[in-house]
């Protein structure tokens, strides 16, 4: 099996249907955010700005907005699930690494602590570890690719 075999590589189940929009339903307003100034976002000249004046480099700036952007876009109709699964996985694992592991673990429901815990990005990166073991399942372009090949 070569590697685009295995990308679009699938089963006709709902479970990845299910995790994939889900993931695509929680993911996209975050990218939107980043992208285009959405759900009080700062748009793509802002987001970029905040990240390399924090010290991340352009090029992996770029990365995780498009990840976090593209990602859900493809989730929502099955291309690339896998490549987009494991986008989004980075950016949660990146982002619980250097923001959220001081802050514990709960999200900062009762505004008593400075920041924010890694719960959600723990469930994120989850969905997507799974997404990219299993695939996209039913109702995807993956399978309709793969069926096609």
């Amino acid at each position: 099996m070569n590697l685009l075999q295995w990308l679009l590589q699938t089963d006709s189940g709902v479970v990845g249907l299910i995790l994939r929009i889900t993931l695509r339903i929680v993911m996209f307003p975050h990218g939107a955010q980043k992208v285009l100034g959405w759900f009080g976002g700062h748009g793509f000249r802002g987001t970029m700005k905040f990240f390399t004046d924090s010290g991340t480099p352009a090029g992996l700036a770029l990365l995780a907005i498009a990840a976090e952007f593209l990602g859900p876009l493809g989730l929502a109709v099955g291309l690339l699930t896998r490549v987009a699964a494991l986008g989004i996985a980075y950016v949660m694992l990146v982002a619980m690494a250097t923001v959220h592991w001081p802050h514990g673990f709960f999200m900062n429901w009762y505004g008593n602590q400075k920041g924010e815990g890694f719960e959600y990005h723990l469930l994120v990166l989850g969905i997507a570890v799974s997404l990219i073991i299993a695939g996209a399942g039913s109702w995807s372009l993956d399978a309709a690719l793969a069926d096609a090949r």
